[in-house]
């Protein structure tokens, strides 16, 4: 019969511990202020980062519309915005974050965008002055954004403290909300965060008129060079 020696056994339960050590989860729900749940929200963790975190990201022009309508990733990180439309579109950004410009065209450009600092990109197209987008870069090791539910998982943390930051497009001076710090131990922890947003407009069209675009989207960037 095979034996095992107590020094193997010794390095076995070393490894498993390390690895359920490396295999925290911290599962959360974002609210608004009414305790209805937020999707779209960006929170992420300052803290213990396992590995290199994923510098590629991809932006859709689908159905003329930003998918995803907010998207978070790395500083560093590239942007890849192909156009699934048949039409054309133009995007652009005038956010201090990041300025740039994708004149019309289909498909998708040859090159991704870089994203090399930490903000609020606010994204529009020349063509169609009701898309509007967002993308949250940030220097933090973890980030994710809210689903339909209000939910986000963060998976394969360490047991450690984090900080948490919380963002959303509504709310009201479109800047990041502080939420506190949280202890994530190795079993795992679910923790809410609340945060207040303007009410979003139930009876707007799905394509405003450019005047109310011009005027949202200036305010949007002139918010985030504060």
């Amino acid at each position: 019969m095979f034996k095992v020696s107590a020094r193997l056994l010794a390095v076995l339960g070393t490894a498993l511990l390390a690895c359920s050590v490396q295999a925290a989860t911290l599962q959360s729900l974002v609210y608004d202020q009414d305790g209805k749940p937020l999707a779209d929200a960006v929170v992420t963790l300052k803290g213990p980062a396992n590995g290199q975190p994923r510098l590629k990201a991809t932006m859709d022009q689908k159905g003329q519309e930003y998918v995803p309508h907010v998207l978070a990733v790395h500083s560093g990180s590239e942007v890849s915005f192909p156009n699934l439309d048949n039409i054309r579109h133009q995007v652009y950004s005038f956010s201090p974050t990041k300025r740039f410009e994708l004149r019309l065209y289909e498909g998708t450009p040859s090159a991704p965008v870089l994203f090399d600092k930490a903000g609020l990109v606010v994204l529009g197209c020349n063509i169609h002055d009701w898309m509007l987008g967002y993308i949250y870069v940030t220097d933090d090791p973890w980030f994710a954004v809210t689903d339909a539910q209000g939910a986000v998982r963060f998976e394969g943390l360490s047991a450690a403290s984090y900080e948490v930051t919380v963002w959303h497009p509504q709310t009201l001076d479109m800047q990041p909300f502080a939420a506190g710090s949280v202890t994530v131990p190795a079993q795992g922890l679910s923790r809410d965060f609340s945060l207040s947003v303007q009410p979003a407009r139930t009876d707007a069209p799905s394509a405003p008129a450019p005047s109310a675009f011009g005027n949202a989207f200036k305010k949007a960037a002139g918010e985030t060079a504060q």
